[in-house]
Order: C-alpha cells, then sequence, then structure tokens
C-alpha cells in the first residue's frame, strides 16, 4: 500500500476533533440530565418536566441512571482507552434512547421539546458512526 492510500485511510484531524466535541457535548447534556433525574426531588422535578410528576418515582430515576449511564459511556471508554469500544455501544444506546424519547414527547404532546431530542440524536449517530467506523479509538496496551 502507498503512503498515499494510508494517509486518504486515515481519519482527518477535523472529523476527530467533531467527534470528541460531540462525546463532550452528549457527556454534558445526559450526564446533567441523569443528575437532575436523580438528585432532584419529584415535586420540583415535575415543575421543570411534568411527566416526571405522572409516572412513578422509579420509573423517573431509572431514566436518570440511563441518562448518567449514556454520558459516561460515550466519553470516559474512549478518553481512558479502555475498552472504547464501548463508547460505540453507549452511542448506539443514546440513538435508541433519542428515539424512544422522540416518541414518548410527541405522543403526549410536547412537540416543542422534541429539537433537543433531534440534536442528541444527531449527535449519538454521528458518534455511532464515527468511533464505530471512521475513527475508532485504539484500546490501551497494559
Amino acid at each position: 500500500m502507498s503512503t498515499t492510500t494510508l494517509a486518504s485511510a486515515a481519519p482527518g484531524r477535523p472529523l476527530r476533533a467533531g467527534l470528541w466535541i460531540a462525546q463532550i457535548l452528549i457527556f454534558l447534556a445526559f450526564g446533567s440530565a441523569g443528575l437532575v433525574k436523580l438528585l432532584t426531588p419529584i415535586p420540583q422535578l415535575a415543575a421543570m418536566m411534568p411527566w416526571a410528576g405522572e409516572y412513578p418515582e422509579t420509573f423517573v430515576r431509572l431514566i436518570g441512571v440511563i441518562d448518567l449511564a449514556g454520558g459516561v459511556g460515550i466519553l470516559l471508554p474512549a478518553l481512558t482507552r479502555i475498552v472504547p469500544n464501548l463508547t460505540v455501544l453507549a452511542a448506539l444506546g443514546c440513538s435508541v434512547l433519542q428515539v424512544f424519547a422522540l416518541v414518548f414527547h410527541l405522543s403526549r404532546g410536547e412537540a416543542a421539546v422534541t429539537p433537543l431530542n433531534l440534536v442528541l440524536l444527531a449527535l449519538s449517530l454521528f458518534v455511532l458512526w464515527g468511533r464505530g467506523r471512521k475513527a475508532p479509538i485504539a484500546a490501551r496496551q497494559f
């Protein structure tokens, strides 16, 4: 293989930077949403998110755990290079979660909150594609 072929096969710096930025944004969004759902008393949470007052507390807290796990999973494995393929799985999980969130909010007539879900879905799919196919992170060698 020539060096030209190798150079064209390697992901570019803008792609790698874009993936890191997307991963950080997803981490911040999912991590903060998860912590809010886990730590905020339900009456206060229901004032911010009406659905939280209409479902069992266990369900709301579980969604918080899932959000937090997705946020941590999208960044930490890639950052530490310890089982970095978990980042790809987290991106898949975040994508699926956003599809469910879109359906959930649309079924409740809450279309106004769906633009954030669409942005998070797009970012998650970008990370899924990028870290899965174009710019995977190599595992750390111990």
